[in-house]
Parts: C-alpha cells; structure tokens; sequence
C-alpha cells in the first residue's frame, strides 16, 4: 500500500510538472508572435506571421543587399513584404485585405502626395498593425543628383503629410526608401543624421514594369528561391500586385517560408538581440576563412627637439639610498634636464685623412703605401733625403754636366749587377696625388 502510493504521488508530480513546462513553452512561443496561423479567426490554412523583429536605425542605419552590404537580421526561408507608393484606394484596399485575410503584417512606404490625398487610406494601414514608413513627397527619380535642400524637402514633405494623416503620429516609423532606389551619400547622411533607417530591397518583383501577374510571381519566387531570405519589394498601386500577391502567398506557404514583421525600437520595446553577423544576407561559417583585419589606427608621434634626461625616479632610487648618491646628483634630482640634439660637427671627418682615402677604392692602395711608409727603418729615409737634396743642389748651380752624366750612365752598363744594388725604398707618395685620385 505504501508503496503505490508512493508511485501515485510520483505520477501526479510528473504530469504536474509536464503541464507547467508545456504551458509556460507555449507562452514563450506566443511573446513575439502576434500573429501565426492558428490565430487567424476564420482562416485556418493562412500563412500568418511567425515573429516580429524589432530594430535600431541608429544601429543599422542602410538596410538591403540591392544597394548595402547589410541586411536585416532574418533566418532562412524568412520573409519581409514590403510596399510603396500608396496609399491608392482602388488597388491599396484590395491589397490590405489579402494581408488581412493571411493574418499578415507588411510595412508600407508611403508618397506624401498620396497621404495628403487619400488620409483615411494611412489610418487603415495603422489599425491593421502594418509598419508605415515614408516614400518621400512627389516619387523623384532624380533624388542621386538633385541639389541637397530640395532632396531634404522631398524628405520633410513625405513625413510631414503622412504623420497628419494619422490619429497618432507617433505610429510612423522612422524608415525611408528612396524612390527608384536612387540613393546618393548626401541624402543617406541627412537621413541617418536625423535617426531615420535607409531601406532598399534583397530582391524586387518588377511589378512596376508592364508584365503579366503571372511574371510578378515568377520573378518574386525565383529571385526569393536564389537568396533563400530576404526583403521582397512590391508595389500596391498595382493591379497587377493585387492579382499576383494570392499566388505569392500560397506558393511562400508552400515552400516553408515564414513572414516577418518589422517594427522600430523605443523606449518601452527594445531592438531584438542580434549580432553582427546576422545583419549579413549569407554570413561566413567558421571553416570560411576571411581576411578582413582591423584598420591600423593613427598614432600621434611627438615632436620634440630634445629628449629628457631620466630623474631618480625613472632610476628606481629610493629615498633611503639617496644620502648615499653624491652631492652633485642630490642638488640636480628635482630639476628637469634635457639632453641637447647632436651637431652636426660631431659626425664630420677632417678632409684628407686617411679615413677619407679609405672609403674610396682607387684610394685604399694609396693609403696601404702611406701607411708602410711610415713604418720603414729610417735609414732608407735618411738616403732618399741625400738624393732629393743632391739633385736640387744641381738644379740651382745651372746646365748639369753632360758628360760626367755620360760617363756615369756607360759606367754603370759595364759594371756588373751585383756592384750597384738597387734600393728597394718605395717612393714617396704626395698627398696632392691622393686628392686626385679619390675625386
């Protein structure tokens, strides 16, 4: 007996316990959803939405791999509808009730001109919980080369009938998309210095050109099939849209795809954690190898003419030893020096030193012959002196004498080698020579 009912309670605690979790995964599930298939009252094969995704436009300030390199944050087979140029009555109503009928929530790019015309139309979009974002003015096509201060009133234009068209002007998000995707530095700056998100596209549907339905499905399912997620770029001024966007939809349900909205951060909703890899449409896996290295920062160099003199301090010098240091070092401890730039005469060699004959290679025998010159015995000087000085003795006393000359050179033909030894003394070299030979 006691021992079943040990295992009752047992069983109780664990189908308790089971309940809980269940319950509380479910709700986890639900929080970020708003709307997903089984909430969608009277429709239950829509496609429906599966989260939203809040972002930072201060974080993420240019969006769409058409133009930029990020992209938002999205999982595979993840889709965002968009939509621009509205709001028109005849098509943008019947477009709003194809989303309402899926339990879908796009985001809308709205033309002032449209929003000053047709403000209920904007006030539609906002109760039925869509994004509404800004399209300018008047739709320019010329946004990449018109001058700054008419691009900052196409801007201004756009937001301003827009946020009047609404009960609440808080409701519209700071995003905008220039028209023709014909963006310029100067208009992004303005925008992202003002907190405004620029948005472009992964893929367009080519709805604006005059095609079938039929090609707008086939062009918005192929080009979403090549990129596998991705922002989806449609038009609901169109009445060929209105007519593809069904077949869009069932084919998006049947390939697995799944809607996603997106809406701003604020204060009381913050940006959904990501990090930067996701804002990439196809992110590096690890076995990827990328060679992108920080950019070297620039460093500022001092420039000073002299160079401290290291103090005490620098020397490790405790106050205990320095009764020891003499007293020359004590007086100057707390005075700063400076060590003064070496001049220039501090590196210069005296002209014709043998330093000099030696960095050239014509000159380098010249010096050796210098050099042993200075080490022979001085009795091989003393008889060169003789000789030098015998024959300028001659030279001031006038003519020489010829035949003495004679009779001496026939002398020393005859005379046998071994009588008039010649005398291995090398000649003196002058230095003016040595000058010569370097230059």
């Amino acid at each position: 007996m006691i021992g079943s009912s040990v295992v009752a309670r047992t069983r109780s605690w664990i189908v308790l316990c089971l309940g809980s979790f269940l319950g509380g995964f479910l709700g986890v599930l639900t929080i970020g959803s708003p709307a997903i298939a089984a909430d969608c009252p009277g429709h239950p094969d829509a496609l429906g939405t599966s989260r939203t995704l809040v972002v930072d436009p201060h974080e993420h300030p240019r969006i769409g791999t058409m133009q930029y390199r990020e992209t938002l944050p999205l999982k595979d087979h993840e889709v965002v509808l968009t939509f621009d140029d509205g709001p028109l009555p005849k098509y943008s109503n019947q477009v709003l009730q194809i989303l309402a009928d899926e339990c879908i929530k796009a985001t809308f790019f709205i033309i002032g001109e449209q929003a000053k015309a047709n403000p209920e139309g904007v006030r539609k979009l906002v109760a039925a919980g869509h994004t509404v974002g800004t399209h300018s003015m008047t739709h320019p096509l010329t946004m990449d080369r018109m001058p700054l201060d008419k691009a900052e009133a196409q801007i201004n234009g756009g937001i301003e009938w827009t946020s009047a068209a609404m009960t609440d002007p808080s409701k519209l998000a700071p995003f905008f998309r220039i028209p023709g995707l014909m963006r310029a530095d100067g208009v992004e700056n303005v925008l992202i210095s003002r907190g405004i998100q620029v948005w472009s596209a992964d893929f367009p549907a080519d709805d604006w050109r005059h095609v079938s339905p039929d090609r707008v499905y086939q062009l918005a399912i192929q080009r979403l099939e090549a990129k596998g997620k991705g922002i989806l770029l449609l038009h609901d001024i169109q009445a060929r849209t209105v007519a593809a966007l069904p077949k869009i939809i069932r084919d998006l349900k049947a390939r697995g795809y799944r809607i996603v909205h997106v809406v701003p951060a604020t204060a009381e909703q913050p940006a959904t954690p990501t990090t930067p890899v996701e804002w990439l449409l196809h992110p590096p896996t690890e076995t990827t190898p990328i060679a992108r290295w920080p950019a070297v920062p620039n460093f500022v160099f001092a420039q000073t003419k002299t160079l401290p003199a290291p103090s005490l301090a620098d020397l490790n010098a405790q106050a205990a030893h320095q009764p020891l240091l003499p007293r020359k070092t004590m007086a100057l401890a707390n005075v700063a020096a400076t060590l003064p730039v070496p001049g220039r005469d501090l590196f210069a060699i005296p002209e014709g030193s043998v330093e000099v004959l030696l960095s050239t290679t014509l000159s380098r025998r010249a010096a050796t012959r210098l050099a042993m010159a200075a080490e022979k015995p001085p009795t091989a000087k003393v008889k060169a002196g003789k000789w030098h000085a015998h024959r300028t003795a001659r030279a001031a006393h006038g003519t020489p004498n010829h035949a003495a000359e004679t009779e001496g050179t026939a002398a020393k033909s005859t005379a046998p080698k071994s009588a008039a030894p010649k005398s291995t003394a090398p000649r003196p070299t002058r230095v003016a020579s040595l000058k010569k030979r370097a230059q």
